[in-house]
C-alpha cells in the first residue's frame, strides 16, 4: 500500500470491481485482499484491488501455450 494511496469504502469498493458489496465483504471475510480497520469501519487499499485484479485475471490460451514452448 502506497503512502498516497486511497481507501475506498466497501460500496466504493464494489463499484470499482463492478460487483456486489456483499462479495467484498466475503472477500474481507475470508480474508482474501488486505484490508484496513478503522473502529468499526472497513477501508481497501486502491492498489490492493488493482494487485487483486491482476491476481485473479486468467490469462489467454496463447499466453499460456508461450510459456511452455513449442512440442518437439
Amino acid at each position: 500500500m502506497n503512502n498516497d494511496d486511497r481507501l475506498l469504502t466497501v460500496g466504493e469498493a464494489a463499484e470499482r470491481l463492478g460487483t456486489g458489496v456483499r462479495f467484498i465483504r466475503r472477500l474481507v471475510q475470508e480474508r482474501r485482499i488486505r484490508y484496513v480497520k478503522l473502529g468499526k469501519h472497513v477501508r481497501i487499499a486502491d492498489s490492493v484491488l488493482t494487485a487483486y485484479v491482476e491476481e485473479c485475471t486468467v490469462p489467454t490460451l496463447r499466453d499460456a501455450r508461450s510459456r511452455f514452448g513449442k512440442a518437439a
